[in-house]
Formats: C-alpha cells, sequence, structure tokens
C-alpha cells in the first residue's frame, strides 16, 4: 500500500524509529518529489545509520506475508515506500 493509496494527495515517505518499550517514533516526514524534503530525508538517513542504526524497508508478499528489506543507502529505498524503519543493530555477539 502507497501513500496515494491510503488516501494522501502527494507521496509521503516517513522515517520511523524502533524504540524498545515505546514502539514507534517519527523521526522524520517528507515527499520526496520536493527538492528540499528530499535533501532533508536524505540527510537524516545518513544520521540515522552514522548512530549505528540498520534501516529496513517493509514489504508485504503477493501471498499476504509481511516482511521487511534492509537498505543500506536512501538510493535503495523505493520511491513511493510510506515508511523506513530505524532500529539499533543487537548488542553483543562474538568478541
Amino acid at each position: 500500500m502507497t501513500p496515494t493509496s491510503l488516501g494522501y494527495s502527494r507521496p509521503t515517505m516517513k522515517f520511523l524509529r524502533m524504540r524498545p518499550g515505546f514502539g514507534e517514533q517519527l523521526i522524520a516526514e517528507g515527499d520526496v518529489e520536493i527538492a528540499e524534503d528530499e535533501q532533508a530525508l536524505i540527510e537524516e538517513f545518513r544520521r540515522q545509520l552514522d548512530l549505528g542504526m540498520w534501516a529496513a524497508v517493509p514489504t508485504t508478499r503477493s501471498d499476504g506475508r509481511r516482511e521487511a528489506e534492509m537498505v543500506r543507502s536512501f538510493g535503495e529505498i523505493p520511491r513511493d515506500t510510506g515508511r523506513v524503519i530505524f532500529f539499533p543493530r543487537a548488542a553483543g555477539g562474538a568478541k
């Protein structure tokens, strides 16, 4: 489902951060067709990655199963994506 199919007049991309115990927190929003908004989204995307966050785009398969695709650059995000989810990398692991 795209933002325009939800009744918005213009496509809007939202950046959400997952916070344990709080759920999703809106951290940025903009229209990728407006140069200023797109630049602000690009800068916020880079800032989140610099903070050590991972980014994923929610997707739905043809059989209805929901998944997420990891993205490493703003250019990998489909233009019609409504949400990009940022979440912290898992702590711990092998030393």
